[in-house]
């Protein structure tokens, strides 16, 4: 057992320390002197301040020998793996070859350093890199990201901000085509289940416009498929819905959107057609919408006939900014998904 001469100074800021100290560690070293200088044997500091005898030795030790300046200098001791030396090897191998599993990890691992790691090791070693699992995304092979950013800088985000401005209706605008067919989901069960295939393999086409602000959704749809004409009674729906207020319409490049039957009429309308950069679905706000039916009332649901999967679709789209308004405001943020060319992976 060490003894301990405590000035009535060191005493006054061991007290301050044990209680106000923004490090724990630094708490629990300044409650063991504490107890120590009150004349508590070694058991009883260890009970008061769940301290092991070793911490205890060792910090009255540091006392003795330094004072509270070595105390506060103190770091306890952080055994460290033997792969920080090489992180930085590893993070660049990493960032330009992703491994797909913790195994072909560490054998990436030995081969580079030498060092053999057990799995768990390794899973511990790539978070403290920054790494961790993620589902690898998918994005069109001839998209530029870099003209992808401009656009939102220089032509999406001031037409948007008219539209939060309340000067200006946008909408994004855009085509899905449902095909009567087994919509196959994820559902927790005891065993696995199957959906039952409807015979057929008819479409039920949706050309739909979402309001980028209020998240209306107007649409026109056929069994057939949707062209030229189609985008032309959708564009007399909006220009009918909104009187005054000048409208902007965000689209892709599909070749009936852009042919000159629309462009006329939309000049006619005085609607302003805004088209999105060639092989950009993830600036497009409504292919959320079509992802939100998916999973709403096709995922995992059978249809015994066409004119029920086309009713539920109808319903789904028709009460979603009613029904689901709050998850349609977190769904429709204007938060676009921005891809750097280094995300991509090389072939």
């Amino acid at each position: 057992m060490y003894n301990c001469e405590f000035s009535a100074e060191d005493r006054k800021i061991i007290e301050d320390a044990r209680l106000y100290h923004s490090s724990p560690a630094m708490r629990k070293r300044m409650s063991i002197l504490w107890y120590k200088s009150l004349g508590y044997p070694h058991y009883e500091i260890g009970r008061l301040s769940s301290a092991s005898e070793n911490t205890i030795t060792a910090t009255i030790r540091s006392y003795r020998d330094g004072g509270l300046e070595k105390i506060m200098k103190r770091r306890p001791y952080r055994p460290q793996s033997e792969l920080q030396e090489h992180r930085y090897l590893l993070k660049k191998h990493f960032s330009e070859c992703p491994p797909s599993s913790l195994k072909e990890t560490a054998s990436e691992i030995e081969k580079l350093t030498g060092i053999k790691r057990s799995l768990g090791s390794v899973r511990t070693f790539l978070l403290s890199i920054g790494m961790h699992r993620r589902k690898v995304g998918m994005v069109p092979g001839k998209a530029d990201p870099d003209e992808q950013e401009l656009y939102i800088n220089n032509k999406l985000q001031p037409i948007l901000d008219k539209a939060i401005a309340g000067e200006r209706h946008v909408y994004f605008v855009d085509a899905a085509h449902f095909v009567l067919a087994p919509f196959l989901g994820f559902l927790w069960s005891f065993t696995r289940l199957f959906i039952k295939a409807p015979a057929g393999r008819k479409r039920f086409n949706v050309l739909g416009a979402l309001n980028a602000v209020t998240h209306d959704i107007v649409t026109v749809t056929n069994d057939t498929y949707i062209d030229a004409i189609s985008v032309c009674a959708l564009l007399r729906k909006l220009a009918a819905y909104h009187i005054d207020g000048a409208i902007t319409l965000i689209l892709d490049n599909a070749k009936y959107q852009k042919c000159r039957i629309v462009t006329e009429l939309a000049q006619e309308l005085k609607i302003d057609l805004l088209y999105l950069p060639t092989y950009s679905p993830n600036l497009n706000l409504i292919e959320r919408l079509w992802k939100y039916v998916k999973r709403k009332c096709l995922y995992s649901k059978y249809y015994e006939d066409f004119p029920k999967f086309k009713s539920a679709i109808s319903n789904c789209l028709l009460n979603a900014n009613t029904q689901c308004k709050s998850e349609m405001e977190t769904l429709f943020t204007l938060k676009f998904q921005r891809i750097r060319k280094s995300q991509i992976i090389p072939i």
